[in-house]
């Protein structure tokens, strides 16, 4: 829109109203890391066994070692089986230890857990054996949420607006990741983890926008990214956290209580002014506009403000837009490309445990490496445009899980140092898909758009922590679908048009940029 593009040259594309806005909106994001991996740090693997202590019934005074013996069976490694234990019997005690115990059966009665054992997921609900697969279960059931979120959240922030959802979902994750902590059962544990990742997914594609729709055109990828390196910072601190306090519950506690601090945005936080002028709001949109003008310290011309309207009426957008004739294209690409962001991204980061280093500190490494990823980005998309970027990091982000394939197991260094530079790269490529998505979709159905792709990211995202579990028929089937997914899609990106310097489209009829930048079919 000409007249709003104006005015926000005139109060200041990136003055101080639009850096405080930023770091506003920084500060969800910096909490929003501990919902999405502190489970990862609550389950850690710890030796257990059945609880054989019927045996204790005939034979009272047996040390916990001629217990053990007794009735667990041994592996071929010598240790004792840790989901199978010998039949109980009727048997008086000598009975049992002259001829021996050779049933064997799954536990019947629970595990036993080291006694200095803090306690944690695993420990607390029996995440053990059969029931190892809850652990990813729930994974997946939180990515859901994440899906459910920017479905609803996506829809409803076009429609009431940027500001009243941001708010709404702070409440959410406030409320409910508090009593994350206090759950009794395994199964409430996921539901209410399911409802904090819709309103973690609400906040995530908010920012963006409300960030985007704030900020002149050459300021756009520095104000997403920027905001978006809080999150590589939480990621740093969620190592810190998790490692300082192995409590599950106080983990949870610590982690999910900064967020009543946020409540004061009720007061602070600015609704989009290019929403408002879309809405036909324009009085609202005015008086958001001389707030920020005079936090600029600047003026705007009465004349200009009087001016300010919609360049023709505007309909409300819906979904269905997205895949009209002008936007079809767009969608399916970017969705596409979404969801192999994420099934890398999140295929890296729930393999944490399995690189064979220090889980604290390989996720010490994975957060840090956000941080210049995040910020590299803001360059990248100034220099070679969103187009390049996208494709090329996406495939490089493919090719070295695939590389990791023929690492062997016994290289846990290599492995580690190759997961790094894939979450590097597996984190810019997303960073991109933010700032470009947020730039190809028109103001009336920028959210919904946003929370479509969203959606396939959460899709990936369901799915991630179901096919890591493969490696159990072998080591480089989960690698190899990380891998080969991102390679394919980012071909697809030579279709896609660029945005570098172009003025954000308002509505379904201006969604793409003029002629002479579009270059569909040229790549480099």
């Amino acid at each position: 829109m000409a007249e709003f593009g104006d005015l926000l040259s005139a109060l200041g594309e990136f003055g101080r109203f639009q850096k405080l806005l930023m770091l506003l909106l920084s500060l969800p994001l910096l909490l929003n890391p501990f919902q999405m991996i502190a489970q990862v740090f609550m389950v850690v693997e710890v030796p257990h066994h059945c609880d054989t202590s019927w045996i204790r019934t005939v034979g009272p005074n047996l040390t916990e070692e001629e217990q053990l013996n007794l009735t667990l069976p041994r592996a071929v490694d010598g240790e004792f089986e840790q989901c199978s234990m010998y039949s109980p019997v009727d048997w008086d005690l000598d009975s049992i230890m002259a001829y021996g115990l050779n049933d064997t059966q799954k536990c019947s009665s629970g595990w036993v857990y080291p006694s200095e054992q803090p306690p944690s997921l695993l420990t607390e609900f029996d995440l053990v054996c059969d029931r190892a697969v809850l652990n990813d279960l729930s994974q997946s059931i939180y990515m859901a949420g994440l899906l459910k979120g920017a479905m609803i959240f996506g829809i409803l922030s076009d429609r009431i607006g940027r500001r009243p959802v941001l708010l709404i979902c702070i409440l959410i994750q406030s409320v409910f990741g508090l009593g994350i902590a206090f759950v009794p059962h395994f199964y409430v544990y996921m539901a209410f983890r399911s409802v904090v990742a819709a309103a973690v997914s609400g906040i995530m594609i908010t920012v963006v926008s409300l960030v985007t729709e704030w900020v002149g055109v050459s300021y756009r990828p520095k104000a997403v990214l920027i905001a978006h390196t809080a999150f590589a910072i939480g990621q740093m601190m969620v190592a810190g956290l998790s490692y300082g306090i192995r409590n599950w519950r106080l983990l949870e506690i610590a982690g999910s209580a900064p967020m009543f601090a946020l409540f004061f945005y009720i007061w602070v936080l600015p609704e989009s002014a290019r929403w408002l002028v879309t809405k036909g709001r324009i009085e609202e949109a005015k008086k958001v506009l001389q707030k920020a003008a005079a936090t600029n310290k600047r003026s705007l011309p009465p004349g200009l403000l009087e001016q300010l309207k919609p360049e023709k009426q505007t309909k409300s957008g819906s979904f269905l837009d997205l895949f009209r004739k002008d936007l079809r294209k767009v969608t399916l690409i970017m969705s596409c490309v979404w969801f192999a962001d994420s099934i890398v991204y999140y295929g890296l980061s729930l393999s944490v445990t399995d690189f064979g280093l220090d889980i604290y500190l390989t996720q010490l490494a994975f957060g840090a490496v956000e941080f210049p990823a995040r910020i590299s980005c803001i360059f990248l998309l100034e220099w070679f445009g969103r187009k390049k970027v996208q494709g090329i990091l996406l495939l490089l982000a493919g090719l070295i899980c695939l590389i990791l394939i023929g690492i062997p197991e016994d290289q846990p260094v290599a492995i580690t140092v190759l997961a790094i530079i894939g979450k590097f790269t597996a984190t810019a490529t997303f960073s991109t898909s933010y700032v470009y998505a947020a730039e190809l979709f028109p103001t009336i159905v920028r959210q919904t758009g946003v929370g479509l792709c969203s959606m396939m990211a959460r899709v990936a995202g369901i799915l991630a922590p179901l096919i890591i579990p493969l490696d159990q028929y072998h080591r480089a089937i989960p690698m190899a679908i990380f891998g080969s997914i991102p390679v394919v899609v980012a071909l697809s990106c030579i279709l896609l048009p660029e945005t570098k310097g172009v003025d954000l489209a308002d509505d379904t009829g201006e969604d793409q940029p003029p002629d002479e930048e579009q270059k569909t079919g040229e790549f480099f």
